[in-house]
């Protein structure tokens, strides 16, 4: 129970406290939001929602509209969910209300839990108290863990009106699940208004109430197979063939640095802006009906001394930000898909070369599983200076982000199946596909053209492919020749 006496104290120690508050731009609610007549009072259990993409948009719900940025309405088996439907965040979501409630609120509840069977996620509670200009963190950081909903409450009283954010501050993989957010007066569920300049206090505590239990996670269902294909793939299988350059994880080895995601695995040049190779393996089970996100954004999980490339440092360059793992080969589900978005998996390539030739490369691929093969994918480049739409070019971003010279690829193609690293050396029908091309608008669209071999792509860029495979299917391999399209 708070007493007057207590919350004066409270109020004197707000007023003296030197933490900044993050400024942001005040945006109006969208015209179509929906009346505040037809407002729901809370709880916001996002049941009405349905925003599929993690692209930033706002999102009419029961209780009024919210900005998401990084996040969306889930409501697949993984999503942990009192209901049919709960927020999903992943990188540096974040999950704002676009109205205010009235003055009054003594009480904020919200559940939150890891998305599937993910790693622990930690998020803040920021609350607005002008209208959304700016924001300040209320209570201490929360980690989430576990696939129960647990809700975390914040009590105190809030004299004028207020908004709220929820962020999620761990990013990489893991995925964050926020349900049945709650704002509550002496007088009953809080429901929406906007008014003027807002004040308030929190702080926040860990409830020991029950809640009703989460929806336990269920595998995915796939095509029955015989191949372990039918499962997306595993970080284990993207670098199954070997780490090409020796890459290692010591932030201190910043120009062969390496990068572990979940659908790719790159080593990564700090001082080049750009990986020197990714790896990655494509089955039937990466493959499915997940939009593209176009979401490119900095990497969270480079070291922070490294230089965050940014989608702006490829702004009015005349070069593509090029997938090295593209958008199309990891479309089994959302997070996948953004994983490709990452800047660490970009490349500035000549736009006839990234939207011609090696669509055309990246399509073969994928028609090959669908025919029943797997691939094995490593993809670089090397050299400096390529010419994209505004003429040649040695770096952009004011020299922070290197242009390649030459942009390669080599594809192992088999049938799906199991103990690949075993059936490369006996199966007959294993193809090496390796392509060399000039990063140059001028490029020939017909990727078949620049068809090499891996012992020549070596030789030019130092690199120990397929080092994983026993010492003679190795050199076996490294000096096919692959004669293109088979179908």
């Amino acid at each position: 129970m708070y007493r007057p006496s207590l919350l004066i104290l409270a109020f004197a120690l707000l007023a003296c406290s030197q933490q900044s508050a993050e400024n942001t731009t005040s945006r109006q609610q969208p015209a179509a939001a929906r009346q505040q007549s037809a407002l729901a009072p809370f709880p916001e259990t996002f049941e009405t929602g349905s925003k599929g993409a993690y692209a930033e948009a706002d999102e009419p719900l029961a209780t009024g509209s919210w900005k998401f940025a990084e996040a969306l309405v889930g409501n697949s088996p993984q999503d942990h969910k009192n209901g049919e439907r709960a927020a999903r965040l992943h990188n540096l979501g974040r999950i704002r209300m676009n109205f205010d409630v009235p003055a009054g609120v003594q009480r904020i509840s919200i559940s939150a839990a890891a998305y599937g069977q993910d790693d622990p996620s930690t998020w803040e509670l920021w609350l607005s108290r002008d209208g959304g200009r700016s924001y300040q963190q209320t209570g201490q950081r929360i980690t989430t863990r576990g696939p129960q909903l647990v809700p975390h409450v914040f009590e105190g009283v809030a004299n004028q009106s207020i908004r709220l954010e929820i962020r999620k501050t761990s990013g990489q993989n893991a995925r964050l699940n926020i349900d049945d957010i709650r704002l509550e007066t002496a007088q009953g569920a809080a429901v929406a208004a906007n008014t003027g300049v807002t004040g308030g206090y929190f702080e926040n505590r860990t409830s020991t109430q029950p809640t009703a239990p989460a929806q336990a996670p269920t595998a995915r269902t796939t095509q029955p197979s015989t191949g372990r294909t039918q499962a997306p793939t595993s970080p284990s299988d993207n670098l199954a063939l070997g780490n090409p350059s020796g890459a290692t994880s010591d932030p201190a080895n910043a120009s062969n640095y390496l990068l572990v995601h979940p659908e790719f695995t790159i080593g990564y040049h700090a001082a080049r802006g750009i990986p020197t190779w990714v790896s990655w393996h494509v089955g039937r089970g990466d493959l499915g009906k997940a939009p593209r996100q176009n979401n490119f954004r900095p990497d969270a999980a480079l070291p922070r001394q490294f230089y965050q490339v940014s989608a702006a440092s490829y702004s009015r360059s005349g070069f593509d930000k090029g997938h090295n793992c593209p958008s199309g080969d990891r479309t089994a589900d959302l997070d996948a898909n953004s994983a490709t978005f990452l800047m660490t998996n970009m490349v500035p390539q000549a736009p006839q070369n990234n939207q011609k030739t090696w669509a055309s490369l990246e399509e073969y691929g994928r028609a090959q599983v669908q025919r029943g093969q797997e691939l094995y994918i490593v993809m670089g480049s090397y050299g400096r200076g390529g010419t994209g739409a505004n003429g040649f070019a040695q770096t952009i971003d004011q020299g922070r982000v290197t242009v390649p010279a030459r942009i390669w690829k080599v594809m192992v193609i088999m049938p799906e199946g199991q103990n690949d690293l075993q059936r490369l050396a006996t199966e007959p029908s294993v193809r090496v596909l390796a392509i060399d091309t000039p990063n140059d608008n001028a490029v020939s669209p017909d990727w078949q053209q620049y068809l090499t071999s891996v012992d020549k792509l070596e030789a030019a860029t130092g690199l120990d492919l397929l080092s994983a495979l026993p010492r003679e299917t190795q050199a076996r391999l490294q000096k096919l020749v692959d004669g293109g399209r088979v179908q």
